[in-house]
């Protein structure tokens, strides 16, 4: 049975709602409209009971006190607030900041915005794999470091760090950690003391959850962490992030989390790699020279960002239009400058302008794969008979 066209494969991007998540949300914009803040009649206390079981659903899938969590518009915010409130917070402390180089520009921008007040940055060491060392974090800490922050799983090439053994070196230092858990969540175990993290970015719509809402985790013991806001006006969220809260947001974030949880343990996860591994075989034997970017090992159960020679990235998407997939972030699609992530783990030049990611999701299926193989096998034969560079490669070849 041929699948329904188009083919969403950009999971990482974004991700479809789940319809059990856009029926938890419905209510809140039609019945349950109130305001959260609005203490003095049924519907704002309906509307802040809502927020408060989302917050304690949140808090349950990375195993954190509901009191931890803030409510934002989406990890990039979250990224914001961690990275430079924790800044001006510290600053008294010091103003070295270490991050890795294949962090969310939300991370990288920020520090750029702290250097011109001052703050210097340490940009860790990376190679092919994509994959931080440990001893390299151990190594660019400073008696001024105040902040770490490394991803937990980048949004490009899927590379998964090793965040624990990361959190204890920082621990240990009394420096604290601040991680992206972004494009884990719902596909990898979260839970922030195992991880020994001390702030943590959140947001739902990588996992089946709605746009615009997202979430800061923020220690409260064993150490306080302390950091400006820098949303002023209302002192909601505890003074964090002021802001009339999105209450159908915030139900569709919870709601989105429990089924996340759900997903870790009902085989959903396996499921994804199965796909994924029956993608990379079927690609890998019907196109010549194709690699994978980045560790196969240390990765994303749903992820699989490949490089293939003689064929120019864009071309290739522009030829399967029936298939969503992504030349890079898609927070970055408008920008012609080459990943920053693949820079990083020095993909060379031609490779990088062929690579595409696909990112699964939970509504993919076998049958989907299967197209996906043809369809890019097919037309990537196609697009290297028309490439002037796979010709001249021929040619010198038949020469030696």
């Amino acid at each position: 049975m041929a699948p329904k066209l188009p083919i969403y494969m950009d999971n990482h991007a974004s991700t479809p709602v789940d319809p059990r998540v856009f029926e938890a949300m419905k209510p809140y914009l039609t019945e349950h409209f109130g305001n959260p803040a609005s203490t003095n009649h049924a519907f704002g206390w309906h509307a802040g009971e809502s927020v408060e079981r989302a917050r304690e659903q949140v808090a349950a899938l990375i195993g954190a006190s509901p009191k931890e969590v803030t409510f934002t518009s989406g990890a990039t915010e979250s990224d914001n607030t961690a990275v430079i409130g924790v800044a001006r917070a510290q600053q008294s402390k010091g103003r070295h900041i270490v991050v890795s180089p294949i962090e969310h520009n939300a991370v990288l921008d920020s520090c750029r915005y702290l250097a011109k007040k001052g703050y210097e940055t340490t940009v860790l060491p990376i190679d092919s794999s994509g994959v931080v060392k440990v001893e390299d974090v151990v190594e660019s800490l400073r008696d001024d470091t105040i902040l770490v922050c490394v991803m937990m799983a980048n949004n490009e090439i899927g590379t998964v760090q090793p965040i624990a053994e990361i959190g204890a070196v920082c621990r240990e230092r009394g420096i604290l950690f601040h991680v992206d858990v972004a494009q884990a969540l719902g596909r990898l175990p979260v839970d922030v003391n195992v991880l020994n993290a001390d702030l943590m970015a959140l947001t739902a719509h990588k996992m089946h959850g709605p746009k615009g809402i997202g979430a800061l985790w923020v220690r409260r013991t064993r150490p306080r962490v302390k950091l400006e806001p820098l949303i002023y006006g209302g002192k909601h969220e505890r003074g964090l992030r002021s802001g009339t809260l999105a209450t159908h947001q915030i139900v569709g974030f919870g709601k989105a989390a429990e089924l996340g949880a759900v997903a870790l343990v009902d085989g959903e996860v396996e499921r994804l790699k199965n796909l994924r591994d029956r993608l990379w075989d079927g690609l890998r034997a019907g196109i010549d020279g194709i690699s994978v970017n980045g560790s196969w090992e240390h990765r994303l159960p749903h992820n699989l960002n490949v490089s293939i020679p003689g064929v120019e990235g864009t071309a290739l998407l522009m030829a399967i239009r029936d298939i969503a997939v992504s030349s890079g972030s898609a927070c970055n699609s408008e920008n012609l400058k080459p990943s920053h992530v693949l820079v990083a783990i020095g993909v060379p030049d031609d490779a990088m302008h062929t690579s595409i990611r696909l990112g699964l999701g939970r509504f993919n299926t076998e049958e989907e794969v299967e197209y996906v193989i043809e369809r890019l096998c097919t037309e990537v034969e196609r697009l290297r008979a028309m490439s002037p560079l796979m010709a001249t490669s021929k040619s010198e070849q038949l020469e030696i």
